[in-house]
């Protein structure tokens, strides 16, 4: 999703080159659209006084409008904070902030929201900007001196308020962190009020961003709100292979994608056997290596014969284990197998060659006898523009080729005639 002014031109993208700060919201994290921008509120209701806010890398909060300013998506605006101000940009107002809060939980009760001061003055955005150019030289020296107090923890963004009063550090640990030293550090380095934040790998993900192995945007710093847990069944119900590094993310853990289609895969198997079930023939015991779910087919094989697999339908399967409940076996599975063997046929036609290794190749042959059809019809055609006079015929005799002499050898003398 982009804006306008980030629309291609030639064939090659423009950008809008705001860095973040679009004023659509369409290029920024996790926006939403208002569709409900082009709807009047009925007479008689007020309009919802409700604003939300959007921080750095994502984080949005929700303020009310006490002061029944006119905003708009895009604005910047200051707001209240636990100390000072903060600033950020209004990314959705109107009824749709009540279905949002409505979803995330959030009470509408005036001791528990803040407010919206004011819009943005240049001073505030002035200093708000300074202080966002301050945070990664900040972030380089914080991670040496977490290195040097030998702490087991990664700081992967650091966040300023508004009003430059206060930096928060979010970090990530695999264990709890005795971090009090590392305050004491920060404070005496940076002069600002410290505060440390924890986030989940998940978490960091989702702030800093990122290009899948999909080739698009993570998905938790573009639309995923909610991150459910996602277990290595997900991965075995669809069949996928067992490798760590294929299946994890840029956050060290599954990716969130496996639970997309797992309900679809799980409501198809139904259809299925179970695999840890044998089948019972007169030939041997036959058991399950490999299903195939789009397609409905099973493989099984014999117990002792472990490289020849049998190919089966669901229904196929089903019916033998019915037989089998009863006591009863069928001869083989390769009566079965049979009915499903088809011929391949080639439904390919050579057009242009493609499966000859020679097709650019010429025989030489071919070219002398193009040359003298040519040489024949250039002969013809000046023969027909030559006029019938036979008196110019007889002034202009043609030229005939003298013949090569012969070898000496071969010359016969005069007196033989």
């Amino acid at each position: 999703m982009a804006c306008a002014s980030c629309s291609t031109k030639d064939g090659q993208p423009k950008g809008c080159k705001n860095n973040g700060t679009c004023g659509t919201d369409s290029c920024n994290k996790l926006t939403v659209f208002d569709w409900l921008a082009n709807m009047s509120v009925p007479n008689g209701e007020k309009p919802f006084d409700f604003v939300e806010v959007r921080f750095k890398n994502g984080r949005k909060h929700y303020y009310k409008n006490t002061e029944n300013l006119s905003l708009s998506i895009g604005d910047i605006v200051a707001t209240q904070a636990q100390s000072g101000h903060d600033i950020g940009m209004v990314t959705l107002t109107g009824e749709l902030v009540r279905v949002q809060m409505k979803r995330k939980k959030i009470n509408e009760k005036p001791e528990e929201v803040l407010k919206i001061y004011r819009k943005a003055s240049q001073k505030d955005i002035d200093i708000w900007s300074e202080a966002r150019d301050r945070e990664e030289p900040m972030k380089v020296r914080a991670r040496q001196y977490a290195i040097d107090l030998k702490l087991q923890m990664k700081i992967s963004d650091i966040e300023f308020q508004g009003d430059a009063s206060k930096a928060t550090f979010y970090y990530t640990a695999e264990e709890r962190v005795d971090f009090r030293d590392l305050i004491k550090v920060f404070a005496r380095e940076f002069r600002t009020r410290i505060e440390m934040k924890q986030v989940g790998f998940r978490q960091e993900a989702s702030r800093l961003g990122g290009i899948g192995s999909c080739g698009r945007e993570l998905c938790c710093s573009t639309w995923l709100t909610d991150f459910r847990s996602v277990s290595t069944s997900a991965a075995r119900y669809q069949q996928l292979s067992l490798n760590p590094q294929k299946l994890a993310g840029q956050c060290g853990k599954l990716k969130c994608c496996l639970n997309y289609e797992l309900d679809s895969y799980q409501d198809a198997l139904k259809a299925f056997p179970k695999t840890d079930t044998k089948l019972y023939t007169e030939k041997g015991t036959a058991v399950c290596q490999k299903t195939d779910i789009f397609k409905g087919h099973m493989w099984y094989a014999y117990e002792g014969e472990w490289m020849n697999w049998h190919k089966i339908t669901t229904d196929q399967a089903r019916e033998i284990i019915e037989l089998n409940k009863k006591k009863e076996k069928v001869a083989s599975l390769e009566e079965y197998a049979s009915e499903l063997e088809e011929e391949v046929a080639v439904t390919f036609e050579n057009v242009v060659g493609q499966d000859s290794l020679t097709r650019f190749d010429s025989p030489k042959g071919n070219k002398k006898r193009k040359n003298n059809k040519s040489r024949n019809r250039n002969n013809s055609n000046s023969s027909n523009n030559k006029p019938h006079n036979k008196q110019e015929n007889n002034s202009k005799p043609k030229a005939k080729h003298k013949p090569r002499p012969r070898p000496k050898s071969q010359n016969k003398p005069k007196d033989a005639k």
